[in-house]
């Protein structure tokens, strides 16, 4: 073999933020820098990397972090200080690091502008479907507008509703009575009778989400860490 370990990199405007790869003349992988506040290069690593058996005796050599764990980074760098062959192939395309929700989504669109529309779910007349939408197996969309790039998984239901550009909905959503568009909704949860349009929103799976019959109408949440929420 020619190489020992091959490791995906791209370029990114503020590699201080990323692990970052120090290249050779010749190509090869020099040193591998966590988050360095003078970065040698544009070059971050992606989290794609390949391996022959050396990575083995690599895991064998190297020390727990301090963060209690082995670090795929310090294998690379074993492998590099012990003189074995590690090249980058350096990507080219779009690169998204989806550490945030805002980048989530972002991939989410990049994603669907490249998906390929089909229709195979069913769409009642009274439906309006542009022609950049993709509808899987056993969907169905009732009296409602969708508009693409957007997909509905499979067994999804939309009903009276309006999906709009940059939505994924995953296998077995319910869309009812609501509008929702530059989201992302994955499997098994349902959004019903929300009086206003959802929107740059990930919402997880078995997710209940619907308007509250009950008075005196208030808000109840369950946040995380660093949320934020924005309520009209």
């Amino acid at each position: 073999s020619e190489w020992n370990s091959q490791i995906v990199l791209t370029r990114v405007l503020h590699p201080e933020q990323y692990g970052v790869a120090e290249l050779a003349d010749d190509g090869h992988i020099v040193r591998l820098i966590e988050k360095p506040k003078q970065p040698p290069s544009d070059l971050a690593l992606v989290g794609i990397y390949m391996f022959d058996e050396c990575i083995h005796e690599a895991v064998d050599q190297i020390k727990p972090s301090w963060r209690g764990e082995l670090e795929i980074t310090d294998a690379i760098q074993w492998l590099v200080d012990q003189g074995r062959r590690v090249f980058p192939y350096v990507h080219r395309g779009w690169w998204i690091d989806t550490g945030a929700p805002d980048q989530m989504l972002e991939a989410n669109s990049l994603v669907l502008e490249e998906l390929e529309p089909s229709i195979e779910g069913y769409v009642d007349r009274d439906s309006s479907v542009d022609s950049r939408v993709t509808i899987q197996q056993g969907a169905e969309v009732i009296n409602s507008v969708v508009r693409g790039p957007t997909i509905i998984g499979e067994r999804a239901r939309v009903i009276n509703s309006y999906v709009g550009p940059f939505t994924s909905l995953y296998h077995d959503v319910v869309i009812e009575d609501s509008e929702i568009e530059r989201s992302i909704v994955l499997e098994h949860s349902v959004v019903r009778d929300i009086p206003a349009r959802i929107q740059d929103s990930l919402i997880g799976r078995n997710v209940d989400l619907s308007r509250s019959p009950n008075r005196p109408k208030a808000y109840k949440l369950t946040l995380g860490d660093h949320s934020q929420v924005g309520i009209l």
